[in-house]
């Protein structure tokens, strides 16, 4: 009888303890919860991998490494990599790093990386120098997406044939109407115009980003191959942003997107975050930052 009890007393503390996972997947129109196996096999016939971070989510950054480390496997292909946080004039400087050409300290010190590169995109370069891997640095300059919010597209064609190399090439096709846009535009108290001299001129800087990196992940993609991008989650989410301008130039790529969300509990996606990409990943909003 002793022993029944203690057993009873044992399982009733195992039913009445709630697990606290660090993140849970969810498919996304639907919201099915799945597991990480789950999410890879969904990645298998891609094209294109977006993944849609929070800056500075500690486990947020640990599941892009995982998903980089598992993808060539998991599809079969060569994988290429892309990233938001590289601008497309310190290529160079990246290349001579991953050939190990120069060392570390010359190329953080010169390639102007994030400040939280060390512990959030580290592991990404090194796993790509490691495993000879290309990595594409696909934003634009950041003074030029400055010149754009000061002066409109009109201050870029001042620029040098040089300069311009590192722009996706003018002009672009903006849709003012998509969702992403129009949520800037509301935030800086403007409204867009759909045409390409009008509009707000953040959404602007924003779309000469997303284009910017949707060009150099469409010149530099190759048949055959997937490559991973990774970006903040504005730039890809409702497959808007670079994930349009791609589009653009390639109707038929298969594109499969991740993004990430902070949410309160876990336990299921709420309904604003339904459908912002084919996989949306859930984290509770007190997880430890990176800064």
């Amino acid at each position: 009888m002793k022993n029944l009890l203690i057993l009873i007393a044992s399982l009733t503390i195992i039913f009445a303890f709630k697990p606290r996972p660090a993140y849970q997947i969810f498919t996304g129109e639907k919201a099915k919860s799945v597991d990480f196996n789950k999410m890879m096999k969904g990645l298998k016939d891609a094209d294109i991998v977006f993944f849609g971070e929070t800056h500075n989510n500690s486990i947020c950054h640990w599941l892009q490494l995982q998903v980089l480390k598992e993808l060539g496997e998991n599809t079969g292909k060569d994988v290429q990599i892309g990233a938001e946080m590289f601008e497309a004039d310190d290529q160079l400087i990246l290349n001579e790093y991953l050939a190990g050409l120069i060392m570390e300290g010359h190329f953080k010190k010169e390639a102007k990386i994030w400040e939280n590169y060390d512990t959030d995109y580290a592991p990404l370069v090194e796993f790509a120098k490691d495993n000879k891997l290309p990595f594409i640095a696909t934003n634009i300059p950041r003074r030029y997406a400055s010149i754009v919010a000061r002066y409109g597209f009109e201050g870029l064609e001042k620029l040098e044939s040089e300069a311009k190399l590192y722009i996706a090439p003018l002009p672009i096709d903006i849709d003012y109407e998509s969702s992403s846009y129009k949520e800037i535009s509301g935030m800086m108290g403007a409204h867009s115009k759909g045409n390409k001299n009008g509009g707000n001129r953040m959404v602007n800087a924003q779309a000469i980003k997303d284009a910017t990196m949707a060009h150099f992940i469409s010149k530099n993609w190759t048949q055959g191959c997937v490559f991973y991008h990774v970006n903040g989650s504005f730039h890809s989410k409702n497959k808007e942003g670079i994930i349009s301008f791609l589009k653009q130039s390639n109707p038929d790529l298969n594109i499969v997107s991740i993004t990430m969300v902070d949410q309160e509990s876990t336990d299921h996606l709420e309904e604003k975050h339904k459908g912002l990409a084919d996989f949306v990943i859930a984290i509770p909003s007190d997880m430890t930052k990176t800064y």
